[in-house]
Parts: C-alpha cells; sequence; structure tokens
C-alpha cells in the first residue's frame, strides 16, 4: 500500500507489519491500528497538530464514543480542554475522499452532542476549520487557519 504525501508537514510515524498488513503506531490509543487511507490522515494530522502547533497529547483522543438520538456514534478525534470539555471535534477522510457538505452535516450531528467551540474536517490535502460562537444566534466562521492551541484558550 502507497500512502500518498499530504498537504502536512512530514510525521515520523512507526509503521510495522503484522497480521497480514500495515499497522501504525497510534500515539493517543497506545496501540497499533490498521493503516487505512483515512488512519494515515489521521496519524499525520495528530501529528502535526502535536508537533507543530502545541497541541498537547494528553488533552486528545480517537475514536471517541457517544451517543446521538440513541445511536452510538465514533468521533475520529476530539480535543479537550483542561477541564475535559470538548473543545474541537475533527473528522478524518481519507485523501481521495472530497470534503462535502454530507462531512460537514455528519460533525455537526456529533458536535450537537459533544458542543464543542471548533469543528475540523481534513482528508490531508484540504484542512477546514470553523469556530461556532453559541452566544450570538449559532455564528459559524471559517478560519484560514487551524489555529495554535494556546490561541483556543
Amino acid at each position: 500500500m502507497t500512502m500518498i504525501s499530504l498537504n502536512l508537514p512530514k510525521a515520523e510515524l512507526k509503521i510495522k507489519w503484522e497480521d497480514g498488513g500495515l499497522k501504525v503506531f497510534d500515539a493517543l490509543r497506545n496501540k497499533y491500528v490498521r493503516l487505512t487511507p483515512e488512519e494515515w490522515v489521521r496519524q499525520n494530522f495528530v501529528a502535526y497538530l502535536v508537533n507543530h502547533l502545541g497541541y498537547p497529547s494528553g488533552l486528545m483522543g480517537n475514536e471517541i464514543s457517544l451517543t446521538q438520538n440513541g445511536i452510538k456514534r465514533r468521533c475520529d478525534t476530539i480535543v479537550a480542554d483542561s477541564s475535559g470539555k470538548p473543545l474541537i471535534i475533527i473528522e478524518y477522510k481519507a485523501p481521495d475522499v472530497e470534503i462535502s457538505q454530507e462531512v460537514f452535516n455528519q460533525i455537526c450531528r456529533y458536535n450537537s452532542v459533544l458542543r464543542a467551540k471548533y469543528l475540523v474536517v481534513t482528508n490531508g490535502l484540504n484542512h477546514f476549520c470553523c469556530r461556532i460562537d453559541y452566544d450570538s444566534e449559532l455564528n459559524i466562521t471559517f478560519l484560514k487557519d487551524i489555529p495554535l492551541f494556546k490561541e483556543l484558550i
């Protein structure tokens, strides 16, 4: 499997061959997971947040379960504030998946439960980040860049 170059700084990922397939070490889950194109994006994006934007890995989690309208769902990544409240929800897609309105609808459904202040959607090539202001009739502002962690708090 050839992983394509992403629109992110190069990350040093631990990859190994096991059980007939490639696996990548997920530092947030502290285990090796199957290396799919979406997982390639996740691991590179998490490394970008931690190594380049100052996000504390201790405030981040991958594959976080939540229940929405009685249905169990999983958020790809959540970044919490120091009190544990969700601050950012991140949704990943494989590089060949277009970032569409449906992708934004998906992350908004998760956010209807979590009420995070920021939403990020990426396929590793295109990254979108928006800030939600709950105090002004749900005003959503798309940001030019993914903010540094210190800019969030």
